[in-house]
């Protein structure tokens, strides 16, 4: 039986100054893992080692044979590439998760099915237009502009969207702008979904991008979609597990004390989504045109 509370209040729950606070802190918290983040860590340290030990190959100079293969690639790609600054940020759904979740079970399989609902919608259509297209998608370009390469213009423009429609969902938690899914959990929940797989339409990782070049040269667009899907769905394992540890843990007392206190999960899910929001919106309009002399952004000496 749904339980009233889960569901976001119809007013706004936090004071004016403690939301200039939050939103303050979140922001600043965007900026600073912009500036510390080392891509060089979560893309090969992280990202290859994982895809290699999974896969017990090279993942990135061994050929992809078959469309089984590709399909396996697709999902142990996307799990490597989880704390890639392409998907970070779907850390983001926890506490809208946690605001969809109803009794036990079904608060780990209800909040999971909305967000892989929003998720799939996304993620497989781009596969199946994505090798309909081809190589005339920017992401798929070596070529560069001004020495800036095309692939990164595209992520630029795509994550700066999907970065600022994080911050707005975020300031919509706290009751700074209008909050369009104010009664409608479910929805935000779904939406977010849309937003993780949209990450793959400016994705640069380079498993990725060796996956989409293999989906396009079979040919088929149903191998896209399906390769995708999955990509996605790798993507946000480890988001479940770390969803279904805290419910097992906590024994479903997790959701009671989130919800039980509207002021808590406002606060936590808007603070989340602005920090991610920021970070992704900096990471990739700011920090990453800078590395090839479009402006100005600081380094740390390990990124150097």
């Amino acid at each position: 039986m749904a339980q009233q509370s889960l569901v976001t209040p119809s007013a706004p729950v936090v004071t004016a100054p403690r939301r200039g606070r939050v939103v303050l802190f979140a922001a600043l918290a965007g900026v600073l893992l912009s500036v510390l983040w080392s891509y060089e860590f979560v893309d090969s340290v992280i990202g290859d080692n994982v895809a290699n030990t999974l896969l017990d190959r090279d993942a990135k100079h061994t050929a992809i044979a078959g469309t089984v293969a590709g399909l396996v690639f697709a999902f142990v790609s996307g799990l490597a590439g989880t704390f890639t600054a392409c998907n970070i940020a779907m850390a983001a759904a926890i506490g809208p998760m946690s605001q969809a979740g109803v009794g036990t079970v079904r608060a780990l399989a209800r909040p999971v099915g909305w967000l892989s609902v929003g998720m799939i919608a996304v993620s497989g259509l781009y596969g199946f237009v994505g090798v309909l297209i081809g190589d005339d998608l920017p992401q798929l370009s070596t070529a560069t502009i001004d020495g800036f390469p095309v692939r990164l213009i595209q992520a630029s423009v795509v994550f700066g969207v999907i970065g600022l429609a994080l911050i707005y969902l975020g300031l919509a938690s706290l009751g700074v702008v209008r909050d369009v899914f104010r009664d409608h959990p479910v929805r935000r929940v779904v939406v977010l979904g849309a937003l993780i797989g949209g990450f793959l339409i400016g994705r640069p990782y380079p498993l990725f991008n060796k996956l989409f070049h293999w989906a396009v040269d079979t040919g088929n667009p149903l191998n896209g979609a399906a390769a995708f899907i999955l990509q996605s769905l790798g993507n946000i394992v480890v988001l479940v597990v770390l969803f279904a540890l805290i419910l097992a843990v906590t024994r479903g007392r997790f959701l009671t004390w989130f919800a039980g206190n509207p002021r808590r999960a406002a606060v936590f899910t808007g603070a989340m989504l602005v920090a991610l929001g920021v970070f992704t919106v900096v990471y990739w309009d700011l920090r990453v045109p800078s590395i090839f002399g479009f402006g100005w952004f600081p380094e740390m000496p390990y990124n150097q």
